[in-house]
């Protein structure tokens, strides 16, 4: 499969994505903007799904499994105020559209994914896009990956009802996790914040999405 990122159709869904959904979301970073106009998203999906690759909605990718609305993963990444030199846990990688876009704005970026079929496929196109400080690594997502830790941004791509305090292990000290914390039907993005000193959570916006399995209460994993 060649992947193009440049040209045709795609292109032009990509920038009425950015022009029509991002922007208008407060979304001004520049960086982050020019990697959402990069970053093919089609390709990044299921064969089943690219077809709805732009709209503005979260997409199932697998039973229980969903790709972000690309406002509210914008919002997110926002949210870490990642830099050139972090090195980003994405947790739930699927088919690696976060970590694409992630491969632009951080030194280094590990796609944590559970599904072998979908890890190989992210590992595939990223590889095909040159995004050569990417490693997929496949694992239970509510453990995280040690292996590379520690952190400085983990992003939960997908919401919780409670967090494992294994991943708040694996941030630096002054790591940021960014996640969506679901209450019933009520939403919320908060971004954990560790040091030594203290341990804080900063709301940012409202936000729902379909919880990640194996973040739900009584299902996380803890050491």
């Amino acid at each position: 499969m060649a992947v193009e990122t440049g040209g045709g159709m795609s292109v032009e869904a990509r920038r009425n994505m950015v022009d029509c959904q991002i922007r208008p979301s407060d979304v001004t970073r520049l960086d982050l903007i020019e990697a959402m106009l990069w970053a093919p998203r089609e390709f990044l999906l299921p064969k089943s799904r690219r077809a709805t690759a732009y709209v503005g909605e979260h997409i199932e990718i697998a039973s229980g499994r969903y790709e972000l609305d690309p406002r509210v993963l914008a919002k997110m990444i926002d949210a870490t105020k990642v830099s050139s030199d972090d090195l980003v846990l994405v947790v739930g990688g699927g088919y690696g559209y976060a970590a694409a876009i992630f491969s632009r704005l951080a030194a280094a970026v590990i796609s944590l994914e559970e599904d072998a079929g979908m890890s190989q496929a992210a590992q595939t196109v990223l590889a095909e896009l040159s995004a050569d400080n990417v490693i997929s690594a496949q694992g239970a997502l509510s453990h995280g990956c040690a292996d590379h830790a520690p952190y400085d941004v983990i992003l939960v791509n997908g919401a919780v009802s409670e967090t494992p305090g294994v991943l708040i292990d694996q941030l630096a000290d002054g790591g940021r996790l960014t996640q969506i914390r679901m209450s019933g039907a009520v939403g919320q993005c908060e971004t954990i914040v560790k040091s030594e000193a203290t341990q804080g959570a900063r709301r940012d916006f409202d936000a729902t999405a379909p919880l990640l399995p194996g973040f739900q209460k009584g299902e996380v994993f803890e050491l």
